[in-house]
C-alpha cells in the first residue's frame, strides 16, 4: 500500500527535490537577465542585495536573484587564469543545474550527499555569498590547511569579484592577525583551528581586543562525516604546564618493557609447544584415529593458541596456524566453553598464566596477579604499593592516636601522607599508561617516528596531526617507549567537544559523498536532514564483489597479480590502505616486483595534492593510506578513459562503510569509466574482531585451495554486519562523548559569558561592586540562616568573616540589634566594603602621574587591574574545576558495579562541585579586588632590580595600552 502511494506521490525526498528544481528554473531566468549587465552593473548587486536585506527582505527571496549573479560570474570568468597553491590554472566551471539543488539544500540548513567529483567546493560558495550578505560570520570548514588555502584562493576569487572579503584560517596565521582574517565576509579554515580560537577567546585572552572572533551564524563543513562524525571522538583540549609534575616514565619505562617482554616471550614458547604438538599428531595419515591421550594433547594444544591469544593477540605464529579453519574452529570452540557461566572459574586459572590480558576489541588491558608478582622484580624492588592505594583516613587516625607528636609534628606528619598518596597515585597511573602504550598503541598505525617526535596519525584520513598530543599522559609514555626526549606533563585549560562547538551556529549545513549511513545520527544530535543529490551524468563505474582470502599473504600475492594485469592495459590504479604500516608493506612488494609507484601516507603528506592530481596519468600506480577529504580530483588524462578509466583497490573493508564509499568514489567522476574491487583476507582486524563465528565453520567445509578467493553473497552481508557493529558502537562512544560533554558544556557557558561579561563591560567598577553585594549576601545565608529557634544567629561570626575577607573593620555588636533584618545587615555590610573598595580604587588610581595619562596611559589604570584580576581569578578555578571534572569521571565508571548509572551520578556530583566552584569563586573574586598595587615606572623597575631582574612567581606585571592597567602585583 505505502509501495503504490509513494510511486503516485514520491517520497518526502523526491519531493524536495522537485521543489528545490523549480527555484534552479528561477536562477537560470535571473542568469539570462543578468548576462546584459556590465561587469559593474553585476558587482554593484552585491550592495543592493546588502540593503534589500537590511531593509527587512529575507535570504530565501533574495536567493534566486543571488544565486543567478554568482552563476552569471562564474561564466564571466571562463578562461581567467587564477594562482592556486603556487601554480597558475584556467577558470572553467559553471554551476550545473544539479550543483544549484545543492546549494539551494545548504542554504536550509541541509547536508548535501554529493558524489565525488561533483564540484562540492563550487555548490559552496553560493550559500557562503548569500549568507555573507548578512554581515554577520560565515565560515566554510575544511579538512586540512592545504584545502582552506586553496579553496580561498581558487573559488574565493568568485566572492572578491564581487565585494566580499575572504581569508583563509590556517595553523600557520599568528594570533595577531586572526582578528583581521575573522573580519572577512566569509573565512575558509579547518574545525580545529575555529575550534581552539573559541577555547583562547574565553579562557587566554585577557582583554576583549585580544579575542579574535565575532560570532557564530553560518558555517558550511566540507567532508561533514569526516569531522562532526569521525572527529568527534575527540574533544578539542588546550593545556599546558602542571604547576608540580611528578611523572616518572623515564623511571618505570625500563621495567615495563622488560614484563612486556616476559608475556612476549611466555606466548611465543606457548605457541612454539602448541604448533610442534599438532605437527607430532597430524603427521600421521588423516585416516588414523587419535587415541584418548592423543585427543587431550590436542586440545591442551588448542587451549594454549587461545592463551596466546588472549596475551598476544597479533602473535605470528598463532596467525599463521589460524589459517586452516579447523584450527580456528578448534579455537573458537575453547573461547566458548570458557564463556559458560559454569566455567568462569576454570577461565580465570587459564588466564592466570599469563601475565596480562590484552583485548583488542574493547581496546583494553587487565594485569593479573602473575603480572603483579612479576613486577616486583621487574622494579628490582619490593613495588606492592604501585597496586595499593593507601587508606588516608587509616593513616590519618593513627596519627592523631599517637601520644608521642605534638600539634606541628602530626600535621607535618599527614603531610607527608599526602605527599605519599600522591607519588603512589601518579607512579600507578605512569604504569598504567605505558603498559597501554606497549600493548594497544601500534607505531606506523596509531602514531608515526618523526623527527625524534612523536606524530600522531589520524585514524580516517592517515594524515598526520603534528601540535596533537594524547591525553591523559598516553602520549609521555609512547615518547618513553619509542626512546624520544619525554615532554612535559599538561593539564587541561580548556575543553569543548566539536559536536557542541558546532551546535553554537544559529545555521549549519554540510556537504560530503558519504552521509546517507549516518543520517541518523545527523539528525539526532545536529537535527541535520541529509539530501541526496543526483549526478550530473550517470555513474558508470563497476563495483565487482569483494574477493575474500584465507590469509593476508595469499591476499597481497591477489593484488600483486591484479595491479601487474591492470598496469599492462596502461589504466591508472588507486590502492587505498588503512595504515602507513600496510602502504609501505604493499610499497616493498612493489619494489621487488618491479612496479613504479607513489605513496601518500603519513610520511608524505607534504606532496598530497601533486600525488592526488597525478593519479590518473596513464600507467600510473598510487598507494595511499585512506581517501576521505583528500579535496583535489583525480582527473583522468587523454586516452585512459579509452582503456577503461581509473581502477580502485582497497587492501581491506575499513571499519565504516563510509570510508570504503570514500575509495569507490575517487573512480569514474563525471560520468567517466572506471572499476573498483575489494580485497579481503581473514587476518584483517574487521573480520578477525567482528565478524559472526558462524563463518569459520562454512570454511570448515568449503576451504577453499592455497590462493583462490572465496565469493558468496553470504560472506559479503557478514562483512557488512561487522562494520555495522563497529559503526554502532563508535556511535555509542560518540554519544557518551557529547552527553557528558552536554553537563560540562552547560557549566562552560556560564563561566565564560561572565568572563566576557568582565572583558567587555565598559564599567567594571559596578561590576565588582555587585560582585561585593552579592558575596556579602552570601555570607549572610551561613550566619543568619533563620528566625526560628533551632536556628541561631551568628551575627559575631558573620563580622568576623567580613573581616577576615575584606580589609574592612567593623565595631563589636554592630549586626547585633534585634531591630535589624537579615536584608538590612546585609546591606550594612556592603555598603562599608563597597566605600572602601571604592576609596582603594581612587587611591591607585591617583599613582599615575598626569604626565603619563596625558601620553595616552589609561586614566583609570586600577580599574584594568580589576578586570586583569577578576578575569585570571575565573581561569585559575576553572581550570581546577575541569582537573576535578576529569576525576570525576574516571571516579563514576566504577560506579556500574554497584548498579548506578554513571552518566547519572556524574550530572548529580557535577552539579554540586559546579555550585561549589560558583561560590568560591565569588568569594575569591572579591577577595582579589582588595589585593593588589599600581606601580610606578619608577617602583617597577626598582622591583626587577631587587629580584635580580626576575620576577617573582607571585608578582605579575602588565603592559600598558588601550583599557590595560600599568604594572600591578597581586599580593598575597
Amino acid at each position: 500500500m505505502f509501495g503504490i502511494l509513494k510511486k503516485i506521490f514520491g517520497s518526502a525526498h523526491d519531493r524536495l527535490l522537485k521543489r528545490y528544481r523549480k527555484i534552479v528554473e528561477d536562477v537560470n531566468r535571473w542568469d539570462q537577465k543578468y548576462n546584459s549587465l556590465s561587469d559593474e552593473q553585476l558587482k554593484a548587486k552585491t550592495e543592493e542585495f546588502r540593503k534589500r536585506y537590511q531593509d527587512g527582505e529575507s535570504l530565501d527571496k533574495l536567493l534566486p536573484e543571488a544565486y543567478g549573479v554568482v552563476k552569471n560570474t562564474c561564466r564571466r570568468l571562463t578562461g581567467t587564469e587564477i594562482h592556486v597553491s603556487g601554480y597558475d590554472q584556467k577558470w572553467d566551471m559553471i554551476p550545473y543545474d544539479v550543483q544549484m539543488v545543492g546549494a539551494i539544500a545548504m542554504h536550509n540548513g541541509a547536508i548535501a550527499e554529493m558524489q565525488t567529483g561533483e564540484g562540492k567546493t563550487l555548490t559552496a560558495v553560493l550559500p557562503l555569498y548569500l549568507n555573507a550578505l548578512t554581515g554577520k560570520p560565515v565560515h566554510l570548514i575544511t579538512v586540512n590547511d592545504y584545502l582552506a588555502q586553496r579553496d580561498c584562493q581558487w573559488v574565493g576569487t568568485i566572492l572578491r569579484w564581487l565585494g566580499l572579503t575572504t581569508a583563509a584560517l590556517t595553523n600557520s596565521v599568528p594570533m595577531e592577525q586572526r582578528s583581521k582574517v575573522y573580519a572577512a565576509d566569509v573565512v575558509y579554515g579547518t574545525a580545529s583551528e575555529f575550534g581552539f580560537d573559541y577555547l583562547r577567546d574565553n579562557s587566554v585572552a585577557s582583554t576583549r581586543f585580544e579575542q579574535v572572533q565575532r560570532g557564530f551564524y553560518f558555517a558550511i563543513i566540507d567532508e561533514v562525516d569526516s569531522i562532526l562524525i569521525d572527529e568527534a571522538r575527540t574533544p578539542l583540549i588546550i593545556s599546558g604546564p602542571v604547576p608540580d609534575s611528578r611523572q616518572m616514565y623515564d623511571e618505570l619505562k625500563g621495567a615495563v618493557h622488560e614484563l612486556v617482554k616476559r608475556q612476549r616471550d611466555l606466548c611465543s614458547r606457548l605457541a612454539t609447544e602448541a604448533r610442534k604438538s599438532l605437527e607430532q599428531l597430524h603427521q600421521k595419515e588423516e585416516t588414523s584415529k587419535l587415541d584418548k591421550k592423543q585427543e587431550e594433547a590436542e586440545q591442551e594444544a588448542y587451549r594454549k593458541l587461545w592463551l596466546v591469544g588472549k596475551g598476544t593477540p597479533q602473535n605470528k605464529i598463532l596467525k599463521r596456524l589460524k589459517e586452516d579453519p579447523a584450527v580456528r574452529a578448534a579455537i573458537d570452540k575453547w573461547d566458548l566453553y570458557y564463556h559458560g557461566d559454569q566455567n568462569k572459574e576454570e577461565r580465570l586459572q587459564a588466564l592466570a598464566e599469563l601475565y596480562m590480558i590484552v583485548d583488542e576489541k574493547s581496546n583494553e588491558y587487565e594485569l593479573t596477579d602473575k603480572g603483579i608478582i612479576a613486577w616486583d622484580s621487574c622494579c628490582n624492588s619490593s613495588s606492592a604499593a604501585d597496586f595499593t592505594m593507601m587508606d588516608i583516613s587509616h593513616e590519618y587516625i593513627s596519627i592523631d592516636e599517637d601520644p608521642t607528636l605534638d600539634a606541628e609534628a602530626k600535621m607535618q606528619k599527614k603531610m607527608a601522607v599526602r605527599e605519599e598518596d600522591a607519588r603512589r597515585k601518579e607512579r600507578a597511573h605512569n604504569l598504567r599508561q605505558l603498559l597501554r602504550g606497549h600493548l594497544l598503541m601500534e607505531k606506523d598505525v596509531d602514531y608515526i617516528v618523526q623527527d625524534n617526535k612523536i606524530v600522531i596519525i589520524d585514524e580516517n584520513t592517515g594524515r598526520p596531526q603534528p601540535g596533537r598530543r594524547f591525553s591523559d599522559g598516553l602520549h609521555q609514555a609512547i615518547e618513553a617507549k619509542e626512546g624520544v626526549e619525554i615532554q612535559k606533563e599538561t593539564q587541561t585549560y580548556a575543553t569543548i567537544t566539536l559536536q557542541n562547538y558546532f551546535r553554537m551556529y544559529e545555521k549549519l549545513a554540510g556537504m560530503t559523498g558519504t552521509a546517507s549511513t549516518e543520517s541518523h545520527e545527523f539528525k539526532e544530535i545536529y537535527r541535520l536532514d541529509v539530501l541526496e543529490i543526483p549526478s550530473h551524468r550517470p555513474c558508470q563505474r563497476v563495483d565487482a564483489n569483494d574477493e575474500i582470502y584465507m590469509t593476508e599473504r595469499e591476499k597481497y600475492n591477489a593484488i600483486l597479480k591484479e595491479v601487474r594485469a591492470i598496469h599492462e592495459q596502461g589504466r591508472p590504479i588507486l590502492i587505498g590502505t588503512e595504515s602507513v604500516e600496510v602502504s609501505e608493506k604493499l610499497s616493498r612488494i612493489f619494489k621487488q616486483n618491479g612496479l613504479e609507484h607513489t605513496v601518500l601516507n603519513a610520511r608524505q603528506n607534504d606532496k598530497e595534492a601533486e600525488i592526488v592530481a597525478q593519479a590518473g596519468r596513464r600507467g600510473a600506480i598510487t598507494i595511499s593510506t585512506n581517501m576521505a577529504g583528500r579535496g583535489t580530483d583525480i582527473k583522468l588524462a587523454p586516452g585512459v578513459a579509452e582503456l577503461g578509466g581509473l581502477c580502485v583497490i582497497g587492501t581491506t573493508r575499513h571499519q565504516s562503510r563510509r570510508i570504503d564509499r570514500q575509495l569507490r568514489g575517487r573512480s569514474a567522476r563525471q560520468g567517466d569509466p572506471g572499476n573498483s574491487k575489494f580485497y579481503i583476507s581473514f587476518e584483517d582486524a574487521l573480520l578477525r574482531l567482528f565478524a559472526s563465528p558462524r563463518i569459520t565453520a562454512i570454511l570448515q567445509k568449503f576451504r577453499p585451495e592455497e590462493g583462490e578467493a572465496i565469493s558468496a553473497r553470504m560472506l559479503n552481508k557478514s562483512i557488512e554486519t561487522a562494520q555495522k557493529r563497529v559503526e554502532q558502537r563508535n556511535y555509542l562512544m560518540r554519544k557518551m562523548t557529547l552527553e557528558y560533554d552536554d553537563v560540562m558544556n552547560k557549566q562552560r557557558r556560564e563561566i565564560y559569558e561572565y568572563r566576557n561579561d568582565i572583558l567587555h563591560t565598559d564599567d567594571i567598577e559596578q561590576l565588582a561592586i555587585a560582585l561585593i553585594e552579592d558575596v556579602c549576601a552570601l555570607g549572610s545565608e551561613k550566619y543568619f540562616e533563620g528566625h526560628s529557634e533551632d536556628q541561631q544567629w551568628n551575627p559575631e561570626g558573620y563580622r568576623n568573616w567580613l573581616m577576615h575577607l575584606f580589609p574592612v573593620t567593623f565595631e563589636s555588636g554592630c549586626f547585633d540589634q534585634e531591630i535589624l533584618e537579615v536584608d538590612q545587615i546585609v546591606e550594612i555590610a556592603s555598603q562599608k566594603v563597597t566605600q572602601a573598595f571604592r576609596e582603594k580604587l581612587l587611591r591607585e588610581n591617583s599613582k599615575v602621574p598626569a604626565q603619563l595619562v596625558a601620553k595616552g596611559e589609561p586614566p583609570k589604570p586600577a580599574h584594568g587591574a580589576v578586570r586583569n584580576l577578576m578575569s585570571r581569578k575565573i581561569d585559575q578555578l576553572w581550570q581546577e574545576h575541569l582537573l576535578q571534572m576529569d576525576h570525576l569521571r574516571a571516579d563514576v565508571s566504577l560506579r556500574s558495579v554497584g548498579q548506578r548509572d554513571p552518566l547519572t551520578e556524574f550530572k548529580h556530583e557535577a552539579f554540586a562541585l559546579f555550585d561549589e566552584l560558583s561560590r568560591h569563586l565569588r568569594i575569591e573574586m572579591a577577595r582579589a579586588l582588595f589585593r593588589f598595587e599600581i606601580l610606578t615606572p619608577h617602583q617597577s623597575l626598582q622591583q626587577l632590580l631587587n629580584a635580580g631582574l626576575k620576577m617573582e612567581s607571585n608578582r605579575s606585571l602588565v603592559g600598558g595600552g588601550e583599557n590595560m592597567a600599568p604594572p600591578f602585583t597581586q599580593k598575597g
